[in-house]
């Protein structure tokens, strides 16, 4: 069982597993008589006796004859700096020289892909506190879709969730004013906050005509990754809210402390990833890992040759071969669909529920300075059955209606069985009371967790003997 470190990440912003990879400098110059190329720089040393921390310089571009030059055409050139030009000179206001450059490299970076982004200081320090787990704010994932700010998913017991926020909501407005296409990331910055603020989100639920007004108070959010309860006697219930740094660890003390409170291995397990907006790659392995003996788990595949990793399976199956069932829903996305691909190739899992969000891409956070970086589109990642599901997600193996359970409110009708009729044979068990399977824990109105537990329940039956502990190796004789 690997326990791999924390090297990379697939939500929103999202690190890659495996790549080292080296920064490369380029220096662009806007000379009309020179085409540009992008050359890889090895990384520069800093002179003998110099400080560990002083400022190294770039080291001069050399052409590697094996990469291709491409250059950028003289007429693109010309149209970007007129362009420039004009609005230095003509707009209504003047803007400085940094704000137009910093917003041409945004609208670059923009117009490659949703995922793909410049990040200043605060953005930088933002990402770090998402892996970490603890900030301020709603517990919101969210996400640029065509102009628009649509939730991935709301965090579990966040005030986000608590509000009735889901995945698929669309924020019209924050505080009353409309949120504007052109400038998302300030909408995305004002959802964050001090804890105890307020902020009214304009929300249009999916399928809804009209947007409704939601107040939500911004908390201290420190997101327990992992949660568990057991749903009946050696059947237990893992939810994975999202993929953080402790993941692994948070899952296996879960287990540990299920199977002891059950004062035997577990017998089954329904690990819930719905609404799940993913997080750091190496946390997704880790889990899949988890619950696989042997066997692929992801691999990645980009441009570059440090953008192609693979990802394998080592022995060790915490629940001992016993059945699990993967609940998901749209809300699953990128590092937990991860783990429900990895599941569901290597015939380790069953899926139910919805089909996945669908985001398959893998993105770098490539360093400018120690302020500024550029997260970048490298690879796209692919299942063990070297399935891409990008756009198109993951299909579960039994697909559920997105329904909700409720309570009788009239009392139910008795039951007429043969001990209920006059002078009937007495039985030698009459006396037992009949059957009245309570709903589990948290169950009741959850039809998707209902559903899985039924499931698990027979695939439990059917194989009792798979979650006996193995036999310890013999050790080897010499």
């Amino acid at each position: 069982m690997r326990h791999p470190q924390p090297l990379a990440y697939t939500q929103g912003p999202v690190w890659i597993a495996g790549m080292p990879m080296r920064v490369l400098p380029v220096v662009v110059s806007l000379v009309l008589s020179c085409p540009l190329a992008l050359a890889q720089v090895p990384a520069a040393q800093p002179a003998p006796g110099a400080p560990a921390d002083a400022p190294a310089k770039p080291a001069t571009a050399k052409p590697d004859a094996a990469t291709p030059k491409r250059s950028v055409d003289l007429a693109d050139i010309r149209m970007f700096t007129a362009v420039y030009s004009l609005v230095q000179q003509g707009y209504v206001e003047e803007v400085s020289d940094q704000r137009l450059m910093r917003a041409a490299i945004r609208g670059l970076l923009a117009n490659l892909d949703p995922h793909s982004e410049y990040l200043d200081k605060a953005e930088m320090e933002d990402l770090a506190e998402d892996t970490s787990g603890s900030y301020g704010g709603l517990g919101l994932e969210v996400m640029q879709v065509e102009g628009s700010l649509r939730v991935v998913a709301p965090i579990d017991d966040t005030p986000a969730q608590r509000g009735g926020i889901r995945a698929g909501d669309v924020i019209v407005s924050i505080d009353g004013k409309a949120v504007q296409s052109d400038d998302l990331d300030a909408a995305v910055k004002q959802l964050r906050g001090a804890p105890g603020t307020s902020v009214t989100l304009g929300v249009l639920h999916e399928k809804a005509a009209a947007p409704v007004d939601i107040k939500l108070t911004r908390e201290a959010i420190r997101v327990v990754s992992v949660r568990g309860r057991l749903l009946d006697t050696g059947l237990a219930y893992l939810r994975i809210s999202q993929f953080q740094d402790e993941t692994g660890l948070q899952l296996r003390k879960q287990i540990e402390r299920l199977a002891a409170a059950n004062k035997a291995p577990l017998r089954g397990a329904v690990l819930d990833l719905r609404s799940n907006p993913g997080g750091l790659i190496t946390a997704a392995v880790e889990v899949a890992d988890d619950f696989l003996n042997s066997g692929a788990i992801v691999s990645t595949r980009g441009r570059v040759a440090q953008a192609n990793t693979a990802f394998s399976a080592t022995a060790g199956d915490l629940l001992q071969g016993a059945p699990l069932v993967v609940l998901v829903d749209n809300g699953t996305a990128s590092a937990a669909e991860i783990v429900a691909g990895a599941l569901k190739d290597n015939h380790r899992a069953l899926l139910m529920g919805r089909r996945t969000f669908g985001k398959g891409s893998v993105q770098t956070i490539l360093p400018i300075d120690a302020d500024h970086a550029v997260k970048l589109t490298t690879a796209r990642y692919y299942t063990p059955s070297g399935a891409s599901i990008q756009a198109e997600g993951i299909h579960p193996d039994i697909v559920l209606a997105d329904l909700a359970l409720s309570t009788r409110e009239a009392e139910h009708l008795p039951v007429i069985g043969e001990r209920d009729l006059r002078n009937h044979l007495r039985g030698s068990d009459e006396g037992k009371d009949p059957d009245v399977a309570p709903p589990p824990p948290g169950a009741l109105h959850d039809y998707a967790l209902n559903e899985a537990l039924n499931v698990l329940k027979a695939l439990a039956l059917r194989a009792p003997a798979s979650a006996a502990p193995a036999a310890p190796a013999a050790p080897p004789q010499g």
